[in-house]
């Protein structure tokens, strides 16, 4: 049997990064992509991998992601997004209204750059000779507690983090005719670039709102939840937080 082909889309760092080293571990190949070429290139020579610049915003750049898979020869079999972007805005500024265009950016990151993943990896599992249980393909994506319980200044960060988790199921019915199944993960408070900016003592503190384990998720434990997705079949449709019980305060 073939080797199974994986995707990760911002597989240069944080949860990405992770997600390709454990999957690259498990014998698969995998195509890394990052808008970063310098970090997905440096991802992949370290997991025996490949990569690619891709935006996932840019349909193009993602197809050619996809259509690397198959010329190396392997199957896309499965697909990980973990690209995405935070910036914060509160809805009113001290100046006014924030431009419209701060949120738009958010949105067409997150949540269109998601659907754009998903249309173009499921095209090619598509066209895939089923496997066990008839099974074509896994798609993972990446929510965020914020989707449920988004904090001030998250406006955008938790409409795009709480679009993905919200077509996750339609999607997951959709596809289920082809064999292909769909899960998002919602992670908490995880240790990745975008809390590496932090002072040590933000970081220490905002692991301890954590009720269990007081600290920051660890991105291998966002991978070791990736590999178990793909494991397990009758995971399918589902968003799962891996927050350790935490629920966000309005700040």
């Amino acid at each position: 049997m073939k080797a199974p082909g994986a995707i990760v889309f911002g597989g240069g760092s944080g949860l990405g990064a992770a997600t390709a080293r454990r999957l690259a571990a498990e014998g698969a190949h995998v195509v890394v992509a990052d808008i970063a070429a310098d970090a997905a290139s440096a991802v992949a020579d370290a997991a025996g991998g490949v990569a690619v610049t891709a935006d996932v915003t840019d349909p193009q750049s993602v197809q050619a992601a996809v259509d690397r898979v198959a010329a190396d020869g392997a199957e896309l079999r499965w697909c990980v997004n973990c690209a995405g972007v935070a910036t914060p805005a509160k809805l009113v500024g001290r100046d006014g209204p924030t431009p419209l265009e701060t949120f738009a950016r958010v949105i067409d990151v997150n949540l269109v750059g998601t659907v754009n993943v998903l249309r173009l990896a499921a095209g090619a599992m598509q066209a895939l000779e089923p496997q066990e249980d008839g099974e074509r393909g896994v798609l993972v994506t990446t929510a965020s507690v914020a989707a449920f319980d988004g904090q001030i200044g998250q406006v955008a960060y938790a409409a795009s983090k709480g679009g993905v988790a919200a077509l996750t199921l339609p999607v997951a019915r959709e596809l289920a005719g082809t064999g292909i199944r769909v899960v998002s993960v919602a992670p908490g408070l995880f240790d990745t670039p975008m809390m590496a900016g932090l002072p040590a003592a933000a970081r220490e503190a905002l692991g301890g709102t954590v009720p269990f384990p007081p600290r920051l998720g660890n991105p291998d434990e966002y991978a070791e939840l990736v590999l178990s997705i793909l494991r397990n079949r009758m995971l399918n449709g589902e968003v799962i937080r891996l927050d350790g019980a935490l629920r966000l305060p309005p700040r």
